[in-house]
């Protein structure tokens, strides 16, 4: 079974909108796990606008389930604070400053010589390495030569063509699917999958290990509860 990591961005950007603790982040965290999610996904940004680095900490020291740090390590301070708390993995997302949202992966060719080092200094530190890709087949072989032990598929596409045609939608991230397997990576997946396109990719792409989902999850959850919202789309990974 596909394992499924909440991404708790949108909580905090909540909290944050208030300041104070309400709602109470690392509370959430401990319910997601408690319903039955696999693990705890954040990005935290340089300014800080959702997740903060010091709610990094707090949930290292507490959650039970794989901690992912996504985020831009062209920062140095992110790269410090990964170090620091040494995630189950982190995953390399090229956010450029200022960025609203993740919406492309990383050039592996352009930049595989930046990219193998980035591996190496997170593998020698026992953290699991992910590079956020787009669905291209090249670029998911390229991604196999720095090092990487995982490619997350930037699923926005997917996501965007799934109610015209979802066969079409799913074909390139079938063929990156199978290029992952052919070079030895292992696949994860992420951005904009929901309740309706879920079920479809996780059938359809071969030897999926997880779904990193944030915004629409946590906006189900207005409407149907936390716990009934990560049942459902446990229920889409099966």
């Amino acid at each position: 079974m596909t394992r499924l990591s909440v991404n708790i961005n949108k909580i905090a950007t909540l909290r944050n909108s208030r300041g104070g603790n309400n709602p109470n982040l690392l509370a959430a965290a401990l319910a997601c796990e408690r319903f039955g999610a696999q693990g705890i996904t954040v990005h935290p940004r340089p300014d800080e606008r959702h997740i903060r680095y010091q709610d990094v900490f707090d949930l290292k020291a507490e959650i039970q389930t794989e901690l992912n740090i996504e985020g831009n390590c062209q920062e140095q301070k992110f790269v410090d604070l990964v170090l620091a708390n040494k995630p189950a993995q982190v995953t390399l997302v090229p956010d450029t400053l200022g960025q609203l949202t993740s919406n492309h992966g990383w050039d592996t060719i352009k930049h595989k010589d930046y990219l193998s080092d980035m591996c190496k200094l997170f593998k020698d530190a026992g953290i699991r390495v992910s590079i956020f890709v787009d669905p291209v087949e090249e670029m998911v072989e390229a991604a196999a030569a720095t090092g990487t032990d995982r490619v997350e598929l930037y699923t926005e596409g997917y996501a965007s063509e799934y109610g015209f045609d979802k066969e079409a939608a799913i074909k390139p991230y079938f063929k990156a699917a199978l290029k992952a397997r052919e070079v030895g990576l292992g696949l994860n997946a992420g951005h904009d999958l929901d309740l309706n396109n879920l079920q479809y990719f996780n059938q359809h792409i071969p030897e999926l290990l997880e779904v990193s989902i944030g915004h629409a999850l946590i906006s189900d959850a207005l409407y149907l509860g936390l716990e009934e919202t990560i049942k459902r789309y446990l229920a889409c990974l099966k």
